[in-house]
């Protein structure tokens, strides 16, 4: 039975991650800041209320096969820290490269480490897609601390001959997903008249239950050391396409107002919602054919599915 450590256990990736880890029949030893959060059944845990550059790991990767790394500061509109770059860096690098260098010294076989299609950019035309060889380095901070991280996990793996899996995911949505995602679902499920039905855009996202199928592909297959993926659903679809499927997910008719996207654009530069507007009117679309071809992997649920099991988990929650 192959051992995994799995860090940021109690997000809302981790949680579901090792919930099929454990269906799976993996042992799982999860790494959480708060165990009040944390209830898997079958799972070791252990409680580490601050990770920092130099935690020492050696008893927790004791016997462990696997370290799956989602530990990470996330990407925070209108970031009021002192000194975010250095702050995303601690978190996201730092961190990062210390346990993947006490993994490789554990004997661990295989580091997978959850990235961001910020790596690749904010947006692409209607032309192009991201891809994983896409040569591009990142200002801004968060994505920055990902690539130098990225970067960092490639050089130990050449150095000691850890196995690094690289994987860069858009938006993740699914049962328990919070920020924007949570809120546009509050509108739609409220039924709040909204000025988005004429967004003309197309953007990738993918599935909670595909990143996670994926993660796990990434933990088996011997084809996927040493690379970087782009994953998505492969089901592109524009903000007012989404906004439809998510009222289809609740029962319920949409209220989208066909506004021109130009218009949208001037009023939210003038309310300094530029950031707001970039995420619903431009398109950001990834190629995620390598995942496909070269690991043979496949979606295991399609976005109509998926939003429907959100759309109960979050009526559900309502009514509790």
């Amino acid at each position: 039975m192959k051992s995994m450590l799995v860090t940021g256990a109690n997000g809302f990736i981790g949680r579901a991650l090792c919930e099929e880890e454990i269906r799976q029949g993996y042992s799982v030893h999860a790494l959480v800041r708060s165990s009040e959060k944390y209830v898997v059944d079958g799972c070791k845990m252990t409680n580490v209320a601050n990770l920092t550059r130099t935690t020492d790991y050696t008893e927790m990767l004791v016997g462990v096969n696997i370290v799956i790394h989602l530990a990470a500061r996330v990407h925070i509109m209108n970031d009021d820290a002192s000194n975010p770059s250095a702050e995303f860096y601690e978190a996201n690098t730092a961190i990062t490269l210390n346990l993947a260098r006490q993994a490789a010294f554990s004997g661990v076989k295989r580091f997978v480490f959850l990235s961001s299609i910020k790596v690749n950019g904010e947006s692409t035309s209607s032309e192009l897609r991201f891809t994983p060889d896409d040569d591009f380095i990142p200002t801004d901070p968060y994505a920055l601390s990902k690539y130098k991280a990225e970067q960092g996990l490639l050089a130990i793996a050449k150095e000691t001959g850890l196995e690094v899996v690289i994987i860069r995911p858009p938006l993740v949505y699914g049962p328990g997903v919070k920020a924007n995602f949570s809120s546009m679902m509050k509108w739609i499920y409220r039924g709040v008249p909204l000025p988005l039905g004429a967004v003309q855009n197309q953007r990738s996202f993918v599935a909670l239950d595909n990143l996670v199928s994926f993660i796990i592909h990434c933990v088996e297959h011997p084809k996927a050391a040493n690379e970087v993926f782009l994953i998505s659903d492969n089901e592109d679809v524009s903000t007012t396409e989404l906004l439809q499927k998510v009222a289809i997910a609740f029962e319920k008719r949409p209220l989208l107002i066909p506004i021109p996207v130009r218009i949208m654009r001037i009023l939210a530069n003038l309310v300094g919602k530029d950031g707001v507007a970039k995420r619903l009117f431009s398109s950001l679309q990834v190629d995620s054919s390598k995942a496909r071809n070269l690991l043979d992997w496949k979606p295991t649920i399609t976005m109509d599915e998926q939003l429907i099991k959100t759309a109960d988990a979050y009526i559900n929650e309502k009514t509790l």
